[in-house]
């Protein structure tokens, strides 16, 4: 994988740098700060933009060469948005613009008038467009390896402000970046083991890490989460993550994430086709490892718990069977009607588990955990489901602030009756509608005294569209998100 690593900020741009990109509006005017390089360059570009009908809309761009005597070899001027319109998620999406328009080996970037938060918000654009997934391509195309901008300076009047805001913009991109890569990562490489050695590099960064292997949950008594990967070679394990950023009596809060590191569907095995995709099944647990990365990296004055439960779902002939019962960590037992319907089994255990540890603020869940979610909302809404209007409004808010967009759905006693059984406490699918909802219902019975939201993200994680700061299958959706949840109104 590999991604941009050097931004700069600088206050005055300095030597004759051979790319330059710059932002204008409606009002096609040249910031001064390139105006007094070159006293032609105004003209030049007045005369291109009319020529090319260029008017400084938002999300268009003019690409220049210039000519001989200009101190620039290209200049790329981007169209800018409203001052009202201005907000972060606008600058991270310019960012990202001016990301995939640039090649060659440097350029500057040239902001006058930029406030310092939307200089951080636009650099964190420019990273994390630039990712790319390519660790396994042994024969790289020439021009693609080139099309990125390895190399590049923001030039600004708030430049060092910039730079101070950047530290911790850059922890959240990282995070982010790191999920992406668990995400993208193939099976046979990303096994159960490998998941958490790579989750104990966090202790570089101050996380405590302990990993609980089947013996210590057997032990524990978590067999909902141990039956899901019985028919597997990969050994079940549980990762539990530990940021202590805040003070000592603060309540942690508490992430969980749903890590399948391949799903099959088991003895209820799944289709053939897209099946390769099923790597993927782990989004949940790699949001929360992105997420600890993140507060870890920028020191988040909170006391965060990260908790992910790592199996692979296979057919063997150890495999759960269809019509199976077994009882989970909280003693309630569950009648397996479709060996496919495991997340939420893993998540059942973890958070009971979480709650009788932890004792936490709230718990939230995130997983890749059904299909019904993508017929409900596509790829664009994650589903909310949970039991507080307050930590609703805040996963809302912070949505719209990262565009890491949630949607609530309902639950409640009609739906939850679909999933009682005849021969067990409940089973573990509720049948074909509703089945998003169905599922936030079986999870629900494993919640107590604890405000609790379930994310599901299986169309945001994997697979979903192309934005102007992600070109990876792999998004990392849910990292800058919990991250401005937990700024917002978490810390001290």
């Amino acid at each position: 994988m590999s991604h941009l690593t050097d931004i700069t900020f600088q206050k005055k741009m300095t030597g004759s740098p051979k790319i330059v990109v710059t932002v204008c509006s409606d009002s096609l005017t040249l910031p001064a700060t390139l105006v007094a390089y070159s006293a032609e360059l105004k003209e030049f570009f007045r005369k291109a933009a009319a020529a090319a009908g260029f008017e400084g809309k938002s999300g268009s761009n003019l690409n220049l060469v210039l000519p001989a005597g200009t101190p620039f070899d290209r200049l790329i001027v981007v169209g800018l948005s409203p001052k009202k319109e201005e907000t972060a998620p606008n600058w991270r999406n310019l960012g990202g613009q001016m990301s995939g328009l640039l090649s060659g080996d440097s350029a500057s970037i040239v902001l006058d008038d930029v406030g310092a938060e939307d200089i951080s918000s636009c650099a964190q654009g420019l990273y994390l467009r630039s990712y790319k997934f390519d660790k396994y391509k042994t024969r790289k195309d020439d021009e693609k390896s080139k099309s990125k901008a390895q190399k590049l300076t923001l030039v600004a009047d708030a430049a060092a402000d910039a730079k101070k805001l950047w530290q911790s913009d850059q922890a959240v991109a990282d995070g982010t970046v790191f999920a992406r890569d668990l995400v993208n990562e193939p099976a046979n490489i990303l096994t159960t083991s490998e998941f958490a050695e790579r989750l104990k590099e966090l202790k570089d960064l101050g996380v405590e890490v302990q990993v609980l292997d089947e013996k210590e949950l057997a032990k524990i008594g978590m067999r909902a989460l141990l039956g899901v990967g019985q028919g597997s070679a990969m050994p079940s394990k549980v990762v539990v993550m530990r940021w202590n950023g805040g003070k000592d009596k603060d309540q942690p809060l508490a992430f969980i994430g749903k890590g399948v590191v391949f799903d099959t569907g088991g003895i209820s095995i799944k289709p053939a086709g897209g099946m390769e995709d099923m790597k993927g099944d782990m989004g949940g647990a790699a949001a929360v490892s992105g997420l600890m990365k993140a507060l870890a990296g920028r020191k988040a004055r909170a006391n965060v718990v990260g908790v992910v439960g790592l199996v692979e779902n296979m057919p063997d002939g150890m495999a759960q069977r269809p019509g199976d019962i077994v009882t989970s960590l909280s003693g309630q037992t569950i009648e397996i009607i479709n060996t496919d319907a495991e997340g939420r089994l893993v998540l059942a255990d973890l958070l009971w588990y979480v709650e009788d540890t932890f004792k936490p603020k709230f718990m939230i869940n995130l997983a890749t955990l059904t299909g019904a979610v993508i017929v409900a909302l596509g790829n664009h809404h994650a589903g909310l489901f949970s039991n507080s209007d307050d930590l609703s409004a805040a996963l809302h808010k912070a949505g719209n602030a990262t565009e890491e967009l949630v949607w609530r759905l309902p639950l409640g006693k009609p739906y939850d009756k679909l999933i009682d059984s005849k021969f067990a406490d409940m089973k573990n699918t509720g049948g074909r509608w509703a089945g998003s909802i169905t599922a936030a219902q079986f999870l629900q019975r494993f919640v107590r005294n604890v405000d609790w939201a379930h994310l599901d993200i299986a169309g945001t994680a994997m697979g979903s569209p192309d934005t102007e700061v992600s070109r990876s299958w792999g998004s990392g959706f849910g990292v800058r998100l919990l991250n401005q949840l937990v700024r917002d109104g978490y810390e001290r």
